[in-house]
């Protein structure tokens, strides 16, 4: 077994890159580096542990139980170092940082990674936006925001640095049935919605009619919607809220990403935002 100097930092933040994207070849593209050195690095940290870390097969990747006890680990070791650097370089970074995010994150780790930012960079003036990833899409194309964290729009939709995959499910009640013969109830955010538009395409291709059931642009209000058993409601399957269950019966979703996006003009704050969601992906994705 290897000594005190076992883990290394580089080779945590490749394995903190592929445990959020789940897939080599996606963090390799977001790290910069080829896949084999992801390759190398994760068989390292595999042998510094004795442990596997990663389940593989052709089609998919997943964390093994000692992959998911490395992740706090990983964390708390990258978390020190960059302490360390930011207190000897004494860099303080200033000015507005006007940063986006979907409704998706705030029930997750994501207002404990700007809360640290913050005690961390106090003299920046960060203004939070929480709205639809549509409109965050659109503001930021119109020079309104500097930094947004949102679903990408669908396949083909390459924009920013992927933080995230996970697939979209139907949820609603426990114990709802949705009637075959019947229109599909559907819960959903008011255009342009990146989760109503999915739901209405795969529904639409399916030939499955449908009606809406409840709108809303507060994720609270289709979650109190959902709850109460008026209808099923697209969603990502690893965020799914309390009370609520996978709902089957109805056409597959597909994969949804989660993508960092920065406006034309990054500024070191911008940047330094980046690296602190980016970093802690994993936690970004957890309901808190």
């Amino acid at each position: 077994m290897n000594g005190p100097g076992m883990y290394d930092p580089v080779q945590l933040r490749t394995f903190l890159t592929v445990a959020q994207t789940l897939s080599f070849t996606h963090a390799a593209g977001r790290l910069g580096v080829r896949q084999s050195t992801v390759s190398q690095h994760v068989r390292r940290l595999e042998e510094a542990t004795g442990r596997p870390l990663f389940t593989r097969d052709t089609h998919s990747v997943e964390l093994t139980e000692d992959g998911e006890a490395l992740l706090g680990f990983a964390r708390t070791i990258l978390e020190a170092h960059e302490r360390a650097a930011a207190f000897f370089t004494g860099t303080r970074l200033r000015g507005r940082l006007r940063f986006g995010a979907s409704e998706d994150f705030v029930l997750t780790r994501l207002p404990e990674i700007l809360g640290t930012f913050r005690q961390e960079h106090p003299e920046v003036e960060l203004e939070l936006s929480v709205e639809l990833s549509g409109i965050l899409h659109e503001r930021l194309d119109a020079g309104r925001l500097d930094l947004v964290l949102a679903k990408r729009r669908g396949p083909g939709d390459e924009r920013g640095r992927l933080v995230w995959r996970d697939r979209m499910v139907w949820i609603g009640a426990q114990g709802l049935r949705v009637d075959p013969e019947r229109p599909v109830p559907l819960i959903a955010f008011p255009p342009p919605g990146i989760t109503r538009a999915r739901a209405l395409e795969v529904l639409e291709r399916d030939g499955r009619p449908w009606r809406i059931a409840c709108t809303s642009g507060s994720l609270s209000g289709l979650v109190a919607a959902a709850r109460a058993g008026l209808g099923v409601m697209a969603h990502t399957r690893g965020l799914i809220p309390p009370g609520l269950v996978r709902v089957g019966g109805l056409p597959e979703l597909g994969p949804v990403e989660f993508a960092l996006l920065q406006g034309r003009r990054p500024t070191p704050a911008s940047d330094a935002l980046a690296a602190a969601v980016l970093s802690g992906g994993d936690r970004v994705s957890r309901p808190a």
